[in-house]
């Protein structure tokens, strides 16, 4: 399952991007199983036990998530289609009155693993390896796109705006709209 972004235009033809977890299944539908390995995959890459808080984070943001994504949906049951999945990720992003999905989001998933608290390249490298699963021959481009202040690194700070760009920004081009892909 490795995430894309989904370019939908709106009613003024400008892009929406939403990630839409592919892989998992090829039935068209999203459901808790594949939120839960996307949550498997940053535990395993970030090598850390099951009972560490901060798989533990990641776990119970996960599961928020995806009871936030099924509120917004409006669905009796428990998987989206892409146009389900697309609308409610759209309203759980501004809705933030249970969850704040940019802000505890990219908190819960900023990778610092050596505790500098910015990601270096190696760090990046690994992380869209081992979560992402990209092999793009472009995707480190992403990184000096990330790294606003060409520093060499990306801070705790820039990693939030990419988040919220991601999140928030109908520009394909933004940084954060970067750092997830492109199609």
């Amino acid at each position: 399952m490795s995430p894309v972004r989904v370019r939908e235009r709106n009613a003024s033809g400008r892009s929406s991007g939403t990630r839409w977890p592919t892989g998992s299944r090829q039935d068209g539908y999203l459901d808790w199983t594949d939120n839960q390995k996307l949550a498997d995959r940053y535990i395993q890459a970030y090598k850390l036990a099951r009972d560490d808080r901060r798989a533990r984070a990641l776990q119970t943001f996960c599961q928020i998530y995806w009871l936030e994504l099924l509120r917004h949906a409006g669905v009796d049951g428990d998987r989206l289609t892409k146009d389900q999945f697309v609308t409610a990720n759209r309203l759980a992003v501004i809705d933030t009155g249970r969850l704040n999905v940019t802000e505890g989001g990219g908190h819960t998933i900023f990778d610092d693993t050596d505790g500098d608290n910015e990601i270096s390249k190696n760090e990046f490298a690994r992380f869209l390896r081992d979560v992402w699963k990209s092999d793009a021959p472009d995707a480190m481009g992403s990184f000096t796109k990330l790294d606003t202040d060409g520093d060499g690194a990306i801070s705790h700070h820039e990693f939030i705006r990419a988040i919220r760009e991601h999140s928030l920004s109908n520009d394909p081009d933004a940084p954060g709209s970067m750092f997830f892909g492109r199609v």
